[in-house]
């Protein structure tokens, strides 16, 4: 049975629909959380993957938030290791910095609903390729990953040309929040700081505009971060036995109600 540390930033940004994925799947989890214990030290021994959350600080901010360090050793280990690495958003600039990539300011926020676009290797990428050549995904983002040297580029947006990596065949960096359920969302335009955030980046679509979007597009967005995440998961070994075709069907979400047609509709930005 597959075991996966996964690193959390802050309480507001947990697994979301990964969650319940990898508990039906049967994998065993051990949660690190850096916002409880910052000097926590951990190690992947006897673990068979590393998934590393999104999160209010910066990959510049070390000196500051020293946990960063910390991860950055365990996911220079995990690579040389070559166990799976799943980085989401701030994760996802961690696995990239560790890699030698920089982490730069990125020129415009991007905040809300935006069409994700994959490029002809994602299309073919055995965990991203459910995103077909596009689909519009939740973002959270003001920084933003290069890609690193012999990495594979996977996805851009119109504001922001690097979104997915793929480094070897196991490590993946997202910048966008795939796992982002309704109540996740609701959850951070419900939050002082993401708040502020939003308004004062000026672009041009407020809390209410993400509500209205979330609602028409969220449960689409959760049946392909099912199909995307059931392929990650397989890079540590199968799913154990008692998990059902259904639960694994990369076309539907047992737990979800049944999406409506135009959920599925990509808008080009929202």
């Amino acid at each position: 049975m597959s075991r996966f540390m996964v690193f959390q930033h802050v309480a507001a940004e947990p697994l979301g629909t990964l969650d319940a994925l990898l508990r039906r799947r049967g994998h065993r989890l051990r949660f690190v959380n850096f916002s409880r214990d910052p000097s926590a030290s951990p190690t992947l021994d006897g673990y068979d993957g590393l998934i590393v959350l999104g999160g209010s600080m910066n990959v510049e901010d070390q000196d500051h938030h020293t946990h960063l360090r910390t991860e950055l050793r365990c996911i220079e280990a995990a690579l040389k290791r070559e166990l799976p690495v799943l980085g989401i958003c701030l994760g996802a600039q961690l696995l990239a910095h560790a890699l030698g990539a920089p982490v730069l300011r990125n020129p415009r926020a991007e905040i809300g609903w935006y069409r994700l676009e994959t490029t002809e290797a994602g299309r073919l990428d055995p965990v991203t390729a459910p995103l077909g050549s596009g689909a519009p995904v939740f973002q959270w983002h003001s920084r933003h990953f290069g890609i690193p040297a012999g990495a594979v580029h996977l996805a851009r947006s119109r504001d922001c040309e690097q979104q997915a990596f793929r480094y070897g065949e196991r490590a993946y960096g997202l910048q966008f929040h795939l796992e982002a359920s309704a109540s996740m969302i609701q959850r951070w335009l419900d939050t002082p700081h993401y708040r502020a955030e939003l308004e004062a980046a000026g672009l041009g679509h407020d809390v209410e505009h993400i509500r209205a979007q979330t609602r028409r597009l969220v449960h689409a967005q959760q049946a392909r971060a099912e199909a995307v995440f059931s392929r990650f998961l397989d890079l540590a070994g199968s799913a154990p036995k008692a998990a059902s075709a259904q639960a694994l069907s990369p076309r539907w979400s047992p737990w979800l109600p049944r999406p409506r047609r135009a959920e599925l509709s990509l808008s080009r930005h929202s």
